[in-house]
């Protein structure tokens, strides 16, 4: 590094961009460690040299010298910039271990695959780094003002979205202890008052071995009865699912199947149902749970 280091200023590739380095530049932003009017676009060794921060250019990974590339040869590992900047500011202490997990399970890991190439384009599926790329110019050649106006707009996208996933952690971390308190009875269900996110905390405070089958809380307006998963990697199941025979059903079907008259809906993968009061909810668990 030089005395000529222009301070808070990034360093990043001219032409195409990438959600790697889009991420990277919005993180450092989102932390205040950089001014977005010293965001520099090009590979001039110059002025890289003389940015505080470089990312996915120049050929050097050294946390300590504030220079995030991962297209050199002597890296090997799975990170691209974004994950390299993430990991960096949890190393000086702008974030905990605990936010630096959720924040890679919520985006920052697809990120780095998707770069890495580790991740298979299946037909009909759009990840993050999909999304950014659809703000790349559709010329090839645009010039460098439609190129920095694009990677400007992406940069706004990402800022944004970065900041919603922060303050959904944020919040999570405020219901903790509503869920904390759901589970002391160990019953075969958490029982909420209001509507809050529950499974995050649920599987941070050992849920997995939890007894509960079920959540109950209210919903707009009306109740819902919904399956716990087995685990938070499985997500997509539930411990015990709705009986087979309200799958799909809703309203006077749903009904009459069930024998509730507060019915509303089941949904037919069975992990879901809602009803129109607590107690209707509350009967329909009485009578899954037989």
């Amino acid at each position: 590094m030089t005395d000529l280091v222009i301070p808070r200023s990034l360093g990043t590739h001219d032409g195409t961009f990438h959600a790697d380095e889009v991420t990277a530049c919005a993180l450092l932003l989102l932390f205040d460690l950089i001014d977005k009017s010293k965001i520099y676009r090009t590979r001039d060794p110059e002025i890289l040299a003389r940015s505080e921060f470089v990312c996915d250019v120049g050929g050097v990974y050294d946390p300590s010298i504030k220079r995030f590339d991962h297209h050199q040869q002597e890296y090997q590992g799975p990170l691209s910039s974004a994950g390299m900047i993430w990991k960096y500011l949890c190393s000086i202490g702008l974030i905990d271990e605990a936010l630096y997990d959720y924040m890679n399970r919520s985006l920052i890991l697809g990120i780095d695959a998707h770069d890495n190439g580790k991740v298979c384009q299946d037909i009909g599926t759009c990840n993050f780094s999909h999304v950014i790329s659809n703000f790349v110019p559709l010329v090839y050649d645009a010039d460098v003002e439609v190129q920095n106006a694009a990677f400007t707009e992406a940069l706004e996208f990402v800022l944004g979205h970065l900041g919603r996933i922060l303050k959904r952690y944020y919040y999570i971390l405020e219901c903790r202890a509503l869920v904390e308190k759901a589970m002391e009875p160990q019953s075969q269900y958490l029982f909420f008052e209001t509507a809050i996110p529950w499974i995050e905390n649920f599987f941070e405070l050992d849920g997995k071995d939890h007894p509960a089958l079920f959540v109950i809380m209210p919903s707009s307006g009306h109740w819902k009865l919904r399956g716990i998963p087995p685990s938070n990697e499985q997500r997509m199941q539930v411990r015990v699912p709705m009986p087979f025979e309200w799958a799909g059903l809703q309203d006077e079907e749903l009904k009459r199947v069930s024998g509730i008259p507060g019915a509303i809906f089941c949904h037919k993968g069975r992990f879901i149902s809602v009803w129109e009061t607590k107690e209707d909810a509350l009967k329909a668990l009485e009578k899954i749970l037989g």
